[in-house]
């Protein structure tokens, strides 16, 4: 997964041709938020995780699991019910993560066009769009960020994106196609119910989403230092 970038060659031949660039955008700011609002999704997973290993540990209780099927759920009891707000404070950081990292993204791109004075490969609509059009969310995201990292090296022959980019995107995928983590479509009921039948494959998709966020600092800080650098 690592790109290479020929001495004459910093992006591909459709993109080849100069362009005014914008004067460079501000960074650091935006990168220290993200890499927070990271920390705080890695955070609040790794709670998730503690709470359903507590529930795994505490049992199914004799009643059931809280989704008994054709709409009807039972009463909760105190350790399912603050694993709702586990989870709902879960959902809030995730949708932190998800603002903050895209404005960074936004800015590394518009800083890599400056840089290099080549137009990106991708269009800065897909900033947003390449995250949740199906097929080529398995991609953009990532590219984007990887071009941003190569443009803004356009005299380092040789240049490759750094580890923690391909670790990162490898875990994101991981969260996204497992059917639980990150993206999920159970109701807090049905994972709950997943928690005391199967806690291990939940435990799973947690590590996973922990180990992107993590991940996804030293990316951000990779990615940040090089353009801060290029900068001067």
């Amino acid at each position: 997964m690592n790109e290479h970038i020929a001495p004459s060659a910093a992006l591909p031949s459709a993109a080849a041709a100069p362009i005014p660039a914008p004067a460079l955008r501000p960074v650091r700011s935006a990168a220290l938020f993200a890499m927070g609002a990271l920390g705080l999704a890695g955070a609040a997973w790794l709670l998730r995780a503690v709470w359903e290993v507590r529930l795994a540990v505490a049992g199914e209780p004799a009643s059931g699991p809280p989704d008994q099927g054709g709409g009807t759920h039972r009463a909760l009891n105190s350790l399912e019910d603050s694993y709702h707000f586990v989870n709902t404070a879960g959902g809030f950081a995730a949708l932190l993560c998800a603002g903050a990292f895209i404005g960074w993204m936004w800015r590394i791109r518009d800083n890599g066009r400056a840089l290099s004075g080549v137009r990106p490969r991708y269009s800065g609509i897909w900033v947003y769009l390449g995250w949740i059009v199906p097929v080529v969310n398995l991609w953009f995201p990532r590219g984007i960020i990887a071009d941003a990292y190569l443009a803004s090296t356009p005299g380092a022959p040789g240049a490759r994106v750094p580890r923690s980019l391909n670790v990162w995107w490898g875990l994101w995928l991981v969260t996204m196609v497992g059917g639980v983590g990150l993206i999920y479509t159970d109701s807090t009921d049905e994972i709950i119910g997943r928690a005391y039948d199967d806690v291990w494959q939940l435990l799973t998709a947690d590590a996973a989403v922990v180990g992107a966020a993590v991940a996804g600092i030293f990316m951000v800080r990779a990615v940040t230092a090089v353009q801060e650098k290029a900068a001067g």
